[in-house]
């Protein structure tokens, strides 16, 4: 194996990401990189570190046991990467009180955590509690009862599916907000960019743009993953009770999540035809979760990457990718601000009056092309925009 080749070996998993509010996180080891597009079409880079507490304790890294605690880190670091954008964006509540005081981001955090737990109580109803009674109400309607052959099986694929359809139905839903898609824009650039950066082409624009929006160590995948797993593991679990089973079910997510890292950590530096096979459903989720970005997107992605690893890219230009207050309309904190109407670089005249008219403002003027190494006199015409 040659020196570039096993460059490009080693790049595997070497980075990750995640979108967030108008920009594209990036982490390689210990640093973290974020990038954001500002709403006057600046990008700003922060970094950051952070340390993994299984660096520290040698058991916490050990297989299965790595997934839960990187999950539950992975968690914390979302947080304060979300909570860092919104301070770059200058999005935190920061209003003035009567004593003409500004209150702190911590509302903002404060908002964000009730959310979490709000949040975690809904997909313990949707994804837990809705399929287990739903499941134990088909198999009562078509009299199966416990200890039948295939009752347990037959009640774990009816939860499995159900989960699966409220999962895509839940984020189809979520899709059609203007602001979610946004962000999936911003999640194609993050897999885009690392796809390119782990191919070893140059970090372009138009070399991002060639490159594929799916990733097998997706976040989405994940989860798809985490569903199929649960189906499997909810078989096994012979329990008539339905709190009981469901309380049983919740106790052994850990395991699940410890499954389903080490699956995705082995797919994503490993590609045969099971891992193609295993991770087909993930992908296909991936085409709600993610959207093909903009060129501007994609800059911000190509940023945090330069960003997150800078024994390659030792200087990020980042004022290169600036665009116009005008070309930022989309930004989200630019809804509702007014901007000049983009006119169309050519109107087919709708009147005969304008058509007169642009007649009218018609100018001939001689000028010199260069054609084939040779200088041409020719007569250029231009319309005059009405």
């Amino acid at each position: 194996m040659d020196k570039n080749q096993s460059n490009l070996i080693n790049r595997h998993n070497l980075v990750g990401g995640q979108a967030v509010i108008e920009g594209v996180m990036m982490k390689k080891g210990d640093r973290v990189s974020l990038a954001v597009r500002k709403d006057d079409g600046s990008v700003e880079i922060k970094n950051t570190e952070t340390k993994s507490i299984r660096k520290k304790i040698g058991l916490l890294n050990k297989p299965l046991i790595r997934g839960i605690v990187a999950f539950f880190e992975s968690l914390i670091l979302s947080f304060k990467t979300l909570s860092n954008s919104t301070q770059m964006l200058d999005l935190e509540e920061e209003k003035k009180t009567k004593n003409g005081k500004k209150k702190s981001g911590a509302s903002t955090i404060l908002i964000m955590v009730v959310s979490l737990i709000l949040g975690l109580c809904l997909a313990l109803v949707l994804f837990s509690v809705i399929p287990t009674f739903v499941a134990d109400f088909v198999t009562d309607f078509f009299n199966m009862q416990a200890g039948m052959r295939g009752y347990y099986i037959t009640r774990a694929l009816i939860e499995g599916i159900l989960k699966i359809v409220i999962f895509i139905g839940y984020l189809a839903v979520v899709s059609l907000m203007k602001d979610i898609r946004r962000t999936f824009e911003y999640h194609g650039a993050e897999h885009k960019t690392i796809a390119c950066f782990e191919s070893g082409h140059e970090l372009t624009v138009k070399n991002v743009r060639k490159c594929t929006r799916f990733h097998p160590r997706c976040g989405t995948s994940f989860l798809f993953v985490m569903i199929m797993l649960s189906i499997i593991v909810s078989a096994f679990i012979n329990i008539d009770n339905n709190l009981v089973r469901i309380a049983v079910k919740i106790l052994l997510i850990p395991v699940i999540m410890g499954i389903g890292y080490e699956y995705i950590m082995y797919a994503g530096k490993n590609e045969n035809i099971i891992t193609k096979i295993l991770s087909a459903p993930g992908l296909w989720m991936q085409r709600i979760t993610t959207r093909e970005p903009s060129d501007d997107q994609i800059a911000v992605a190509i940023c945090a990457v330069k960003a997150a690893v800078p024994e390659l890219y030792p200087a990020v230009h980042e004022e290169q990718y600036k665009i116009t207050d005008s070309q930022n309309r989309y930004h989200i904190a630019n809804v509702g601000k007014k901007f000049p109407k983009e006119e169309p670089l050519y109107r087919i005249p709708k009147t005969k009056l304008e058509l007169y008219q642009l007649n009218a403002q018609l100018t001939e003027k001689e000028g010199y092309v260069s054609i084939g190494g040779k200088t041409v006199k020719m007569q250029v015409k231009k319309y005059k925009r009405v």
